[in-house]
């Protein structure tokens, strides 16, 4: 059985999570608790990976994956998939979506971090303000782009983009980015509602 280091509230752990419900591959995972911190490390996490972050993942063989775009490609190719196209532009339309997704995440972690991680002397609202400026920039992007999209999570792009609004859901619930972006609140109302989908929401 493989191995997952997991956190309920982490959305690289729930992108990881929503490919291996789609994938049929659950029960194949076995999932191990964590306490990943940009502070403090978890050494658990680091017997895997060196970074001591999640998502983190040893396969039966023992080789380690991570992070979640190395653990998703890993068990899309190992249940034969079509989570990520195989060539054309296609292939690239899907992981720039995947890299907009996760970049969305990085930012708002990156912000969360500034107030939840820094004691209050050293917090820079300027830099939090920075990041969620970045958030805001993809969330238009995407606005543009989701016409196109297939409701289901039937592609590691849209995974991605789905999982980063979901964390902005769970952490930053006060952008109300739904408000600005009618669209894309549109289609993630029906996304979200998908079985792969509904079952990961980040929990604490």
């Amino acid at each position: 059985m493989m191995q997952l280091f997991y956190a309920s509230t982490s959305a690289y752990v729930r992108k990881v999570m929503v490919c291996a419900t789609v994938l049929g591959l659950v029960d194949a995972l076995e999932r191990l608790d964590s306490a990943a911190h940009p502070i403090v490390r978890d050494e658990r996490i680091a017997a895997f990976n060196p970074l001591a972050k999640v998502p983190a993942l040893r396969t039966e063989n023992g080789m380690c994956l991570y992070d979640s775009r190395v653990i998703c490609e890993y068990l899309n190719a190992r249940a034969q998939g079509d989570l990520f196209p195989a060539n054309g532009d296609a292939r690239w339309r899907s992981l720039a979506r995947q890299a907009l997704g996760d970049g969305i995440i990085d930012a708002a972690l990156l912000a969360r971090y500034e107030f939840s991680a820094r004691p209050p002397e050293k917090q820079w609202q300027d830099w939090a303000d920075a990041q969620l400026k970045k958030v805001s920039a993809a969330l238009s992007d995407i606005e543009r782009q989701v016409s196109g999209f297939s409701e289901q999570p039937d592609d590691i792009g849209l995974i991605a983009i789905g999982c980063a609004l979901g964390y902005l859901d769970f952490r930053f619930a006060g952008l109300n980015w739904r408000d600005r972006h009618p669209l894309t609140a549109t289609w993630f109302a029906v996304f979200d509602a998908h079985p792969a989908m509904a079952a990961t929401r980040p929990h604490v």
